[in-house]
């Protein structure tokens, strides 16, 4: 990652039995993630290890903060988290990097 980059990530777990078609509905929904400007390296990760109860992963990276505060605000991905994240996903955890500047 270059310095001003930032990568968003975010671990969850869904509401819905694995497997399920609303659990593959929800992460059909979160791909279109990818299409919102400003979005680069996006992807949608599995959870492979015991060590949390976390079962799926999105990363994705922008240009710069200016970017990341776009994606935020954009309408696509507010009506992703009221229609979708809010209602499916039952627990998450969020963390957002950048380099450190001591690097």
């Amino acid at each position: 990652m270059r310095p001003g980059r930032i990568r968003h990530t975010v671990a969850f777990t869904l509401e819905h039995e694995p497997g399920a078609t609303a659990e593959r509905d929800f992460l059909a929904a979160a791909q279109e993630l990818s299409a919102i400007p400003g979005v680069e390296a996006f992807e949608l990760l599995a959870e492979v290890s015991p060590k949390n109860d976390y079962r799926f992963g999105i990363s994705m990276e922008f240009a710069d903060r200016d970017a990341y505060e776009r994606y935020n605000g954009h309408p696509e991905h507010l009506r992703f988290v009221q229609e979708r994240w809010v209602p499916e996903v039952r627990d998450f955890l969020e963390l957002d990097y950048a380099l450190r500047s001591d690097s």
